[in-house]
């Protein structure tokens, strides 16, 4: 990895895109500091500190801190990323969002802009709910309608801000602009998180204790880390064979290859999916100051939040670990479902002559792919609660809460694996580009 960001920055054009990524991320993080105007910053700081052992917890993690400090970027990228999942749902539901999709470049301009809209329509919406709820709980300077205006307006602009950030980045810089901001704000609360993990098994204990804790705590996110790398990079290596074809005088085709099919097919959406059907109760009965009694609806809402989850002494509360835990296999069958179409892939893989030795081509190539694909997803789910778990497990039986968890981990590992993948792809063509020339004159 080491040598391939060094061999990356001899190369002008590549340097460059590394430098103006470090400039648009030195921009979020400069916006994540600058304080939204109206907010009662004592009555609010007082009310996250409690809070953030619960629902806004992974919230916080994901826009680097900024809702925590109520900035201008308090909303961050998630409109953004809620648009995206709203569209590719809307992709196989409107037949004439299909269309586009399949049109090429110019169908996903289209989608690119459409999702843009929808964006600032979520940001807006959010940013609305967010100011009254906030005012009406008290947390407002004055609750009235130019500080609500003022609030929603400012919330929109950052959010829209870090889209246009996020597009530059991927047109200018290097990687997906928008996963490299994401990552780089759960990055950001990193050590904050092994600052407290420091002082709530390390500080005060003896060396022997200490040392353990440490050695503990090093071993437990290695392992998460180079589970993470497993999983992304697992594959199920289906063989292709395509059959020879007559063109003029020669003979083409009759190569063989293989279809690689991605064992954690549906990346971290599942686990996001999961968090916010979970969460989102919980988050508006923050807001509304309720789900704090002794009622069965306060029992649900804290059966809904994660704090609660594998605590010994409140086992009743882990019912929504089970929960969850379902819901986790549920989505990633039900987006690989709709990213992922094998009758279309079987269908294509015909018009071109391939097939998978032992199948004949068409409808049973589909099924096959579907049984293979039903295996494989059902792993990659098991494979994504297990990282969940683990730092969930450890929350309700250690006490050891961190903004982080295995869904942040699953974001730093996956961007920065695809990110040095792209990084190496431009190289490489940078290289076969320079010695066509070079060969040439």
């Amino acid at each position: 990895m080491l040598e391939t960001v060094r061999n990356a920055f001899k190369i002008e054009e590549i340097r460059k895109r590394l430098f103006f990524t470090f400039l648009m991320l030195i921009v979020v993080r400069l916006g994540s500091q600058l304080p939204v105007p109206g907010i009662n910053r004592t009555a609010y700081t007082d009310w996250m500190s409690n809070q953030m052992a619960d629902a806004f917890n992974f919230f916080d993690s994901i826009t680097g801190g900024s809702f925590e400090d109520m900035s201008v970027f308090a909303l961050n990228i998630t409109p953004y990323i809620t648009a995206s999942i709203i569209m590719q749902l809307l992709t196989i539901a409107i037949p004439k969002i299909e269309e586009m999709h399949k049109e090429g470049e110019e169908g996903r301009k289209k989608i690119a802009s459409i999702t843009r809209y929808l964006t600032v329509g979520l940001s807006v919406f959010e940013a609305v709910a967010l100011a009254i709820g906030l005012g009406r709980q008290g947390y407002l300077e004055e609750f009235n309608v130019i500080t609500v205006v003022t609030m929603v307006a400012a919330l929109t602009a950052g959010s829209a801000v870090l889209m246009w950030i996020g597009e530059r980045i991927t047109e200018n810089g290097v990687g997906n602009g928008i996963s490299i901001v994401l990552t780089i704000n759960i990055l950001s609360r990193l050590p904050n998180d092994f600052a407290s993990l420091g002082e709530q098994f390390v500080l005060g204990k003896n060396i022997g204790r200490a040392v353990v804790a440490i050695a503990v705590i090093a071993v437990i996110v290695l392992a998460m880390v180079v589970m993470v790398v497993i999983l992304q990079d697992g594959q199920r290596k289906i063989p292709v064979q395509y059959s020879r074809k007559i063109q003029g005088r020669r003979q083409v085709g009759g190569q063989s290859t293989f279809l690689p099919l991605r064992v954690n097919t549906a990346g971290v959406i599942p686990i996001i999916f999961a968090q916010s059907l979970l969460q989102t109760p919980v988050i508006i009965a923050s807001l509304l100051g309720v789900g704090q009694g002794t009622d069965i609806g306060s029992k649900i809402i804290k059966g809904l939040s994660q704090s609660n989850w594998c605590d010994p002494s409140q086992p009743v509360y882990s019912i929504g670990f089970v929960v969850y835990i379902l819901l986790i296999i549920a989505f990633a069958y039900f987006y690989t479902s709709i990213t992922f179409n094998p009758l279309e892939l079987a269908d294509n893989m015909k018009k071109q002559g391939g097939f998978i030795p032992g199948i004949r081509p068409g409808k049973p190539t589909s099924d096959y792919l579907t049984q293979i694909l039903n295996y494989i997803i059902f792993i990659g789910a098991v494979g994504l609660c297990l990282v969940a778990f683990v730092p969930i497990f450890f929350n309700g039986v250690f006490g050891a809460s961190v903004s982080f968890g295995g869904t942040s981990i699953i974001i730093i590992v996956g961007v920065i694996i695809e990110t040095l993948k792209q990084i190496q792809s431009m190289m490489v063509t940078r290289h076969y580009t320079t010695g066509f020339l070079g060969d040439a004159l």
